[in-house]
């Protein structure tokens, strides 16, 4: 069985801003407070970090940077799907020069391909580059929900070796268990589902949670990974409201204000995503208070 590239709670982490222009010295700080936490992976330009707004030269320039800094004392999986193939394929190409560990690949979105189209999709970017694809399945905010049956066929793959199932299905999960074998690793897209996600086969999640709680995160995993849900649930209880606020408004625009509560000033997201509304940012400042 392959190793998968890791297990328990992995950051997607936010991309901090000042003046309009990445925070370089602030993404050193979010990394060195997650490696300390005991978070062994984080994704950068993922969702919580607007990949959408970054530039192709932000996304290489944050891969090698941020590589360099964490070294060999953390894994870095660079957000790296876009809905162009050969787009995807050079960011790809561009993240595996750059030395990052792995790649987060999306499912192209709005032009909402077949399953024929994302089988397709996902074995030119496979056969161009070596470093371990996790699928990137959300379909609330792409449009396609990936079949069960392209996992089969695409976890045969050897450098396609799992998924971040972001589908809300935990029945999926079962499915994806039992099509895809033990090899193909699931991890939990929905910090609201990570000890059932993990009970249904998940290794764990790729997680928005840990940029605010990534101790509280990891322990979470760590104990549902053991097989310990009493204390994996109570933990997975006590952060739910935690976790409600973080999705109030759409990710990352409250992480951001979380963030900012507890010390990490990361800048406002890039437009079209906004400002926090008065009535959460007040929620989320008393939560902190």
């Amino acid at each position: 069985m392959t190793k998968p590239v890791f297990t328990g709670a992995c950051t997607a982490l936010v991309t901090p801003f000042l003046g309009g222009k990445v925070n370089y010295p602030m993404m050193e700080q979010l990394l060195r407070r997650q490696i300390d936490a005991g978070i062994s992976a984080v994704v950068i330009s993922g969702t919580t970090g607007e990949s959408p707004t970054l530039s192709d030269t932000e996304k290489i320039t944050l891969f090698h940077r941020c590589k360099d800094y964490v070294g060999d004392s953390g894994t870095i999986i660079a957000g790296t799907g876009t809905n162009s193939t050969e787009h995807a394929i050079e960011l790809s190409v561009a993240a595996e020069e750059a030395g990052v560990d792995a790649l987060l690949v999306v499912t192209p979105y709005y032009n909402k391909a077949t399953p024929d189209g994302l089988i397709a999709h996902y074995l030119s970017i496979a056969h161009r580059v070596s470093l371990p694809i996790i699928l990137y399945n959300v379909p609330t905010r792409t449009g396609v929900d990936i079949p069960v049956s392209v996992y089969q066929r695409l976890s045969r793959v050897p450098n396609i070796v799992g998924v971040k199932e972001a589908s809300n299905d935990i029945t999926k999960i079962l499915r994806i268990r039992q099509t895809c074998g033990q090899s193909f690793t699931i991890w939990s897209g929905n910090d609201d589902q990570i000890v059932p996600a993990i009970a249904c086969g998940a290794s764990g999640v790729i997680s928005v949670l840990s940029n605010v709680y990534p101790e509280e995160t990891q322990e979470m995993c760590a104990a549902a990974l053991k097989g310990d849900y009493k204390i994996a649930g109570e933990l997975q209880r006590e952060l739910l409201p935690l976790i409600d606020l973080l999705f109030c408004e759409v990710n990352p625009i409250p992480a951001k204000a979380a963030m900012k509560c507890i010390g990490y000033d990361c800048g406002d997201c890039r437009l079209p995503l906004c400002q926090l509304t008065k009535e959460h940012k007040k929620q989320i400042e008393e939560y902190f208070a």
